[in-house]
């Protein structure tokens, strides 16, 4: 007789569903579970007084918390390999399952619930959550340049828990830009994802294209008077359909943006000849506009390493833009303070409205608009194009393409 979880279709159901196609063992979800109104009934809080999923049943009592619940599913199976096959082995899947929660998974939901509205927006604490996220993800990509696996030469409890919070972040806030910093983690994450025992319980996974815009508060009060609440913990939203961009009913422009930024990306000599030249002749005044943008706070940017995080924060954040914008950044100086200053190309003849509304960086920049009959001026964007140094008498500490 199967073991019922009750739980909607989660990322932390999906832990013990993964389980049990590797060992065989019989789990199911609850019929008819309605996250909000399920786990608030009577019977559910003998199980979990705390009302949170998922909950398993089994014949000695009910279990939750979704690692414990995972463990459990795999000791149903005398001799299991996912705890692999010695007392070391043992202890590094215990400490990749911990890492995978403090590092990983904290981080994850750290950056998604406030932008979804689920907790207070804070911009200096997702600068933090994020830099974590990183220092997370990157110790994991250092491991996995030498290992397939967390833990010897196969799937074990590590690694599904692992990629089931990796799936999480992956499908509703980890963009490709994001995660290309990472490539063994892409390709570890990729390669599990679509192994048969993962697919059949998590289907074709999409990667989310865009960082969440930060949440209204219209939307958070609808959500508060939502008639079926749901837990964020532990459940993800429904997909909701994506309403048309304002850029998108734009008449269409002669500059296709893709194109440039394949010549921009695929240039390696002649610079200024061939990309910078090409851009001019790509350029559509009508349908594209140019923005100069300089920091407000230079004399604030007295780290370096400090002054480049915070100029890629900025980049990350504008994530939400990729599809209508191009940008370059420079950081100037070879001693503090640093001066940051910035060239955009945005969709359109001003800056994108939900930009300037979404991204709270942009009012640290002071933003110009570029005349492109100023030569001058025209000058100064193919320089900042191409990284040009010295630029304007001084020298590059470094340059970052949005792109």
């Amino acid at each position: 007789m199967a073991l019922v979880l009750h739980s909607s279709a989660n990322k932390n159901a999906y832990k013990a569903l993964i389980v049990a196609e590797y060992t065989g063992a019989k789990v199911e979800l609850a019929k008819d579970f309605q996250m909000g109104v399920t786990n608030k009934t009577p019977e559910f809080l003998k199980m979990n007084p705390i009302g949170k999923i998922p909950v398993l049943e089994t014949p000695d009592g009910p279990l939750f918390e979704s690692n414990a619940i995972a463990r459990y599913v795999a000791r149903l199976t005398p001799d299991c390999p996912l705890y692999g096959s010695s007392l070391i082995d043992y202890g590094l899947i215990e400490q990749w399952i911990d890492f995978s929660a403090s590092e990983i998974d904290v981080h994850i939901g750290g950056w998604l619930y406030p932008r979804t509205g689920f907790r207070l927006y804070l911009p200096p604490v997702e600068e933090a959550v994020i830099a974590n996220l990183k220092r997370g993800l990157g110790a994991l990509n250092t491991y996995l340049a030498s290992h397939t696996y967390l833990v010897g030469e196969g799937v074990t409890l590590a690694d599904i828990i692992m990629v089931c919070n990796l799936g999480y972040g992956f499908k509703n806030i980890l963009t490709k830009s994001f995660t290309s910093e990472f490539p063994h983690v892409e390709r570890y994450f990729w390669t599990l994802i679509n192994q048969p025992n993962f697919k059949k319980v998590w289907g074709d996974l999409e990667q989310a294209e865009s960082v969440p815009p930060v949440a209204s508060k219209k939307s958070k009060e609808a959500k508060k008077e939502a008639a079926n609440p749901k837990e964020v913990d532990d459940e993800e939203e429904a997909p909701k359909p994506k309403a048309k961009n304002p850029l998108d009913l734009l008449p269409p422009s002669t500059m296709i943006l893709d194109d440039w930024k394949r010549l921009y990306s695929n240039t390696k000599n002649n610079f200024r000849e061939v990309a910078v030249k090409g851009f001019w002749d790509m350029f559509d005044p009508e349908g594209y506009s140019l923005w100069f943008c300089d920091y407000k706070y230079n004399d604030e940017n007295n780290v370096s390493f400090v002054t480049m995080n915070k100029v890629g924060g900025f980049l990350q954040r504008m994530d939400l833009c990729r599809k209508y914008a191009f940008g370059k950044m420079l950081i100037i100086g070879s001693e503090p303070p640093f001066k940051v200053k910035g060239l955009w190309l945005f969709r359109g003849k001003e800056i994108p409205r939900f930009v300037l509304d979404e991204c709270y960086d942009m009012e640290l920049y002071e933003w110009t608009k570029v005349d492109i009959n100023d030569e001058a001026q025209k000058e100064r964007v193919s320089q900042m194009i191409e990284d040009a140094e010295p630029f304007e008498g001084e020298t590059l500490l470094d340059a970052k393409c949005f792109k």
